[in-house]
């Protein structure tokens, strides 16, 4: 059983959770014995999320689950509120980057079984004592791919002699901290120069726009394991980050890629270079120093825990 937010007006997993929608479906192209459920959690915050607990024990009473997969610390804490079945969780950032969420997500890796981190960076900050593994969302690679520049932007309408900057979020995302790269965009003094908001796109559409654009830009105050970063590698595009996560990992030293500081203007130099890059060279070579993040090697790695810990018991008690 999968149990993970779904608070978001006309949800949907393969929309809202694509990265828990592609694990279960790599998942079960490679294990035909494995099948899945689905809790989704309404609500918000604690006592929002507490609200769902008769629900989920009404659920696992009915489907006899051998296991439970949540995804955020808020949703671990959750499924380990019922002692029946055994609780992997899946950490994903927001939940041990922020400190008062940091609490909830200690508790949450003591009462359940196993814990996954998506990156050593978590690990570090909650310092597990026991079962715990370092595995990263992976990339649909048949879905992120590099196609032509001028074909991403004739599908998108977007102008063939413009330069463009995606931002990694919502603009008014507080943690993505938009304001950073605004300054950085005014330093380079180039009305030519538009910084798209990654906000409303289908997963086709987004990697349309990692084909489109001349860089990707990240300027967040933290992050976990970024997909925006393993997503623009899979579609070879220069990207300029912030030293968040595990992006200088993923990154590994790729040309046309370049780690900034939280100063605009060294953000708006990196800008630079990475546009001259994709003008001179066009895009880099991302995808293939990114092959380990395939979503099908993650997805093996992701069922050997399944298996270890059904086979090691039952019950979360």
């Amino acid at each position: 059983m999968i149990v993970c937010s779904g608070s978001l007006p006309e949800f949907s997993l393969e929309r809202n959770q694509s990265f828990i929608f592609d694990q279960v479906k790599e998942i079960n192209a490679l294990n035909r014995d494995v099948s899945f459920s689905f809790f989704f959690i309404r609500g918000k915050g604690a006592f929002g999320y507490l609200k769902n607990l008769k629900n989920l024990k009404k659920q696992i009473d009915i489907e006899k689950p051998d296991l439970i997969h949540a995804h955020y610390g808020f949703s671990g804490l959750l499924a380990n509120l019922q002692r029946k079945v055994n609780v992997i969780t899946t950490f994903h950032g927001t939940d041990i980057n922020v400190t008062k969420y940091r609490i909830i997500s200690r508790i949450c890796h003591f009462l359940g079984s196993f814990s996954i981190f998506v990156s050593n960076d978590l690990l570090i900050k909650l310092n597990p004592h026991k079962n715990f593994a370092v595995i990263p969302c992976g990339v649909d690679f048949n879905i992120f791919r590099p196609i032509e520049m001028y074909l991403a932007r004739q599908a998108l309408g977007l102008t063939a002699r413009r330069g463009y900057i995606l931002f990694s979020s919502f603009f008014n995302n507080a943690i993505k901290n938009y304001p950073l790269a605004q300054k950085a965009k005014d330093l380079l003094d180039d009305e030519n120069i538009e910084i798209i908001e990654f906000k409303g796109y289908s997963r086709q559409e987004s990697s349309l726009l990692f084909n489109a654009v001349d860089v990707a830009l990240v300027t967040s105050f933290s992050e976990g394991s970024p997909q925006f970063i393993k997503e623009a590698m899979a579609c070879n595009c220069p990207i300029v980050t912030t030293n968040v996560g595990d992006v200088k990992d993923v990154i590994n030293n790729t040309e046309g890629c370049f780690i900034s500081s939280f100063d605009p203007a060294d953000v708006a130099e990196s800008i630079s270079l990475a546009i001259e890059f994709s003008l001179l060279y066009g895009r880099t070579n991302g995808r293939e120093k990114i092959m380990e993040y395939d979503n099908k090697i993650i997805a093996g790695e992701i069922y050997d825990i399944y298996k270890k810990v059904v086979e090691n018991g039952n019950s979360n008690s």
